[in-house]
């Protein structure tokens, strides 16, 4: 590709981009019935009185190649916030391109700048592509760590039930 990537923080307009890649890599991932996300949802964690999270596209030409989703995280351990990337996805046509990276290399740099001690992420253990891309960047799996989820009828019942 002859034209330059650009990566730019995604802006309120962009929300039907935003879904529609989050669509593509839940499709990617296996995982596309897991979806319910709306642009409505989105706005509000996004743009709204308080958000959540940031998004970052990186575009070629007027094309979006791809996106990133992430948000802050702390470590008591070092006394520094995080950045936790919770989604990267490049589309198809775009891979191999270096947009991947660039999103990664914006990712590190914001971290940098924002005095955060850490960039952490989690790849399902059979993209294979993406764990032999991740490593070539000299970042390591965290073998010691499993990672744990609450979600649906198992969260509200945690949060209703008594303490102590």
């Amino acid at each position: 590709m002859a034209e330059s990537i650009r990566i730019a923080p995604a802006q309120a307009a962009d929300l039907p981009l935003i879904l529609s890649l989050i669509r593509e890599l839940a499709e990617f991932e296996r995982l596309l019935d897991q979806v319910t996300a709306s642009e409505e949802q989105l706005k509000e964690s996004l743009f709204g009185e308080r958000s959540f999270a940031e998004v970052i596209i990186a575009r070629i030409g007027d094309e979006a190649a791809g996106f990133a989703l992430f948000f802050h995280n702390y470590s008591t351990f070092i006394a520094k916030p995080g950045i936790y990337l919770e989604d990267l996805y490049v589309r198809p046509a775009f891979r191999g391109h270096g947009c991947g990276k660039a999103l990664l290399c914006h990712l590190a740099r914001l971290a940098v700048e924002r005095r955060c001690g850490r960039l952490e992420w989690s790849v399902l253990d059979w993209n294979q592509r993406a764990i032999d891309f991740y490593e070539s960047l000299g970042a390591r799996p965290l073998d010691e760590w499993t990672m744990y989820r609450v979600t649906g009828k198992a969260l509200l019942e945690l949060a209703q039930s008594e303490m102590g």
